[in-house]
């Protein structure tokens, strides 16, 4: 085991001296792409790589307004175990003649988009355009949020989760909860049992999730994928005992929680998380509003969850597997911008603005350069002003996702943002979150499907690199 070990690390040693090598002749920038509950991930990889590949709506990018981008091309990826982002299949999504939304993501996977750049400065003059690779990695954020749980023993996990479960109005919840304390005690026990107790706490944690709340850990239950069924995704947090049967239920939960951290959970951070250069978050702000104080208040701190999954001096774990490389550049985006009247754009930028600060505070951050920004990956909306009782109101127009043409007003967003963030309660209504399809494109040659910022998040995120 030990051997097995040090030749696993070695190999990984001998993996990073190679890249270091290769990126010294053409550098690689990889963009993590995380979000948090139906935050438009894969929509953002879409437009961007769209959007880079035809540059005409991107004049916030420095390189591409500057004419520098001399081509962009899609390559196979470089990493042969990963699966690759469908681009061409979700393009073909948002631009068919009836356009829909694309399949959401449920795994990992990763494109490789490579740009030819004229340098600038005293460069220019002495070499030629060179190929900057993006590798852009699209996850799950749900995963990123199980950091936290590496620094965690059984004990201190279920004691908080259960804590949460008992401020919480959904029936699944208290049905979960009591059944947790059915459980108590359990000596003799079988596999369906346990499963169904684990089937609980996935329904309420999908009840919770449809509430709006964002941290709905462990990420893998909701998601799956090819693991459903196994141990190490049947677990689930019950109370504390005195003097728990050595070969109880609560033992084999509390076995099966450090399987998940052990099987799942530092697989992905050490072969995947601890090789980003670059991290977006994208974050559906508005529906957090939508659904109440609790919801918002659930997104302040799942951000400081996420800041505390980037920095590595405060855990041992990932200190080991970073070995020193650190995430140099963050953006927070709080997407769907376009459901908004653009003269309420920079009430949502305050908001995430507020929502950053309150996590770095939280997570006593310092670290990778961080921003907050409010965006529309894919522009589905149109704006208009209608009179209505002697007043002007500002209106969106588009089409839901159940077929209607509609025109709403979403709800004006406080110019302090300190008066949601601040509140317990707000009146029912006040905020609206229309679930709006997406609109028939138009692209004229040289042109990306439209958006709202996306040049500006871009130039952020890589811009300095190009």
């Amino acid at each position: 085991m030990v051997i097995g070990t040090l030749a696993d690390e070695l190999t990984r040693g001998v993996g990073r001296v190679g890249d270091t090598i290769g990126e010294a002749f053409q550098p690689v920038i990889r963009l993590g792409v995380t979000g948090l509950s139906r935050a438009g991930k894969t929509v953002f990889i879409t437009s961007l790589v769209a959007n880079l590949l035809d540059r005409g709506r991107m004049p916030g990018l420095t390189a591409a307004a500057e004419g520098r981008i001399e081509a962009a091309y899609l390559q196979p990826q470089p990493d042969d175990a990963v699966p690759r982002f469908d681009y061409e299949h979700h393009l073909a999504a948002l631009t068919a003649a009836a356009p829909h939304w694309p399949e959401g993501t449920r795994a990992i996977s990763q494109l490789r988009l490579s740009l030819r750049v004229r340098p600038t400065g005293l460069l220019a003059g002495l070499s030629g355009p060179r190929i900057v690779h993006l590798d852009i990695v699209d996850y799950p954020g749900e995963w990123l949020l199980d950091l936290g749980l590496m620094g965690m023993d059984y004990d201190a996990w279920a004691e908080g989760v259960l804590a949460r479960l008992a401020t919480r109005p959904e029936p699944e919840a208290a049905a979960y909860l009591a059944a947790a304390r059915d459980a108590r005690g359990t000596r003799d026990w079988g596999e369906p049992e346990a499963q169904a107790l684990a089937a609980r706490y996935t329904e309420a944690l999908a009840a919770m999730r449809k509430a709006g709340l964002s941290d709905t850990s462990p990420g893998r239950f909701l998601m799956p994928g090819e693991m459903a069924g196994s141990p190490a995704l049947t677990f689930a947090p019950l109370p504390r005992e005195a003097e728990a049967p050595r070969r109880g239920l609560r033992r084999e939960m509390a076995r099966r929680f450090e399987a998940y951290k052990a099987r799942v959970v530092r697989p992905f951070f050490r072969d995947h998380f601890a090789r980003i250069d670059r991290q977006v978050v994208l974050v559906d702000a508005l529906d957090a509003v939508a659904h109440g104080p609790a919801a918002l208040s659930d997104l302040s701190r799942t951000m400081s969850e996420v800041l505390g999954a980037f920095r590595p001096g405060t855990n041992s774990f990932l200190s080991q597997i970073l070995r020193g490389r650190r995430v140099e550049r963050i953006l927070f985006a709080a997407t769907k911008a376009d459901h908004l009247h653009h003269t309420q754009h920079p009430r949502l930028a305050a908001l995430m603005e507020a929502l950053l600060r309150q996590a770095r505070d939280r997570a006593q951050y310092a670290g990778a350069e961080t921003r907050a920004m409010a965006i529309a990956s894919l522009r589905a909306t149109t704006e208009e002003t209608r009179e209505h009782a002697g007043a002007h109101r500002d209106l969106v127009r588009g089409r839901l996702t159940d077929g209607r043409q509609v025109a709403v007003s979403p709800g004006a967003l406080p110019e302090d943002p300190a008066q949601l963030l601040g509140a317990t309660d707000w009146q029912a209504g006040d905020y609206a979150a229309p679930r709006f399809a997406p609109a028939p494109l138009t692209l004229r040659p040289g042109e990306g499907p439209p958006h709202i910022r996306l040049d500006r998040a871009a130039q952020f995120l890589i811009g300095d690199r190009l």
